[in-house]
Formats: structure tokens, sequence, C-alpha cells
């Protein structure tokens, strides 16, 4: 089983729920229609990766950043960054045919994460920023989702269990784009203007 480091600490999820839709500029890029209710969907924890790959089954992949949130006690206790890795030419296939996402969204290494690290007192505050190569390609927070985190736990609990050490990925920003061998990836979570927790990667 893979894992994510919590406060120095080893955690095992037993999965990633992941929140699709939820910044209107994102959704408007990808050409996609305002969703009528919150879109989720699962990666497993075999997604769980290390390495920032650039290809998956002989396609490019595409990286969104992401907020994200582990679960303790049924609440959302803590926060890292997260890039969510896409099979983007899969992807549209499966959806042109309504079939489900799993082939372009589950596969191992689907997923990366820097550390986590306990929550500020006001979650609201929460916002990311990703750099590539030096320079800012995504950025955007809390105040811009259509499902902020409380909405996003209410939701969630009407269906699924959130066992402890559960991640939440809670949508992208815009800014989307293929993943590049050599590229430098540096993302962070912000609280307002201070840097709660950052991580860097280089692209296979």
């Amino acid at each position: 089983m893979q894992t994510v480091t919590v406060s120095g600490a080893t955690v095992t999820p037993s999965k990633i729920v992941c929140i699709g839709r939820n910044y209107v500029a994102h959704i408007l890029e990808l050409g996609n229609d305002l969703p009528d209710e919150m879109v989720v969907f699962n990666k497993p924890n075999s997604a769980i990766g290390t390495v920032l790959h650039s290809m998956a089954g002989g396609e490019a992949l595409h990286f969104e950043g992401e907020i994200v949130l582990l679960v303790r006690g049924g609440e959302f206790a803590a926060v890292g960054f997260g890039l969510d890795l896409t099979r983007r030419e899969l992807q549209g296939k499966l959806k042109k045919k309504g079939l489900p996402w799993e082939r372009a969204k589950a596969f191992d290494g689907a997923a990366v994460f820097s550390q986590f690290v306990p929550l500020p007192p006001d979650i609201g505050s929460l916002a990311l920023r990703l750099e590539i190569n030096g320079q800012p390609r995504q950025a955007g927070g809390v105040d811009l989702m259509i499902y902020p985190p409380a909405t996003i736990l209410g939701e969630l609990r009407k269906f699924t269990t959130l066992e402890d050490g559960d991640l939440v990925m809670t949508g992208t920003p815009e800014g989307v784009g293929a993943v590049h061998r050599g590229d430098r990836f540096e993302g962070s979570i912000l609280a307002g203007d201070k840097v709660l927790v950052s991580a860097a990667w280089e692209a296979q």
C-alpha cells in the first residue's frame, strides 16, 4: 500500500476522492458544462506515486494542481499540495462515449503529493500556487471554488465513508497542460500570504 507523510508520520490512505469541475475558469478552458451537482470520482491507493511522469500508456500526461485535504475522525484535518495526472486524450474519448474515467485518471502514479500539515484555523484562506520552470502556471483557492470544503464534506458524507487518512482532491483552477520531461514543478499551499507546505518534482 502507498503512503503519504502527515506532520512527519506515515499514513496509508484507503482512497483518494476527487472533486471535478470545481473552478469555473477551468471548466471553461476545457469546454465542459457547468455541473448541476458536485462531480466526484475516485483514485485507488495504488494511484499514489512519488515520481512525476510525463507519459503513461504511450500518451503525454496533463497536470492539474490541487489543494488536497486529509481526513481524520470524519473531518478535514490536514492539507497538502497534489498533482492530479490525467491521460487527457483517453479521457476525452471516454467522455464522448459516456464511459467512466478510471483508465484516464486512476492508473498507477496518477497522483503525487507534498507532505501534509495541519489545517490553519481559517480553511477559507487556503490557496494553491504552481510554478513550472520558475514561471507561474496555476493559482487559485477556496474563494474561487464552486463547492468549498464544508460543502464537499457534507456531500461526500451522504454516500461514502471517509476513513482516517483518506485524501480529498478539491479540484483544479485554470492553467492545466501537458507535462514535459525535464520540467521542474514546484507546488505550494498557502494560507493567505503564508506558505504552509511546498514540494518540487522534476518530470521524468
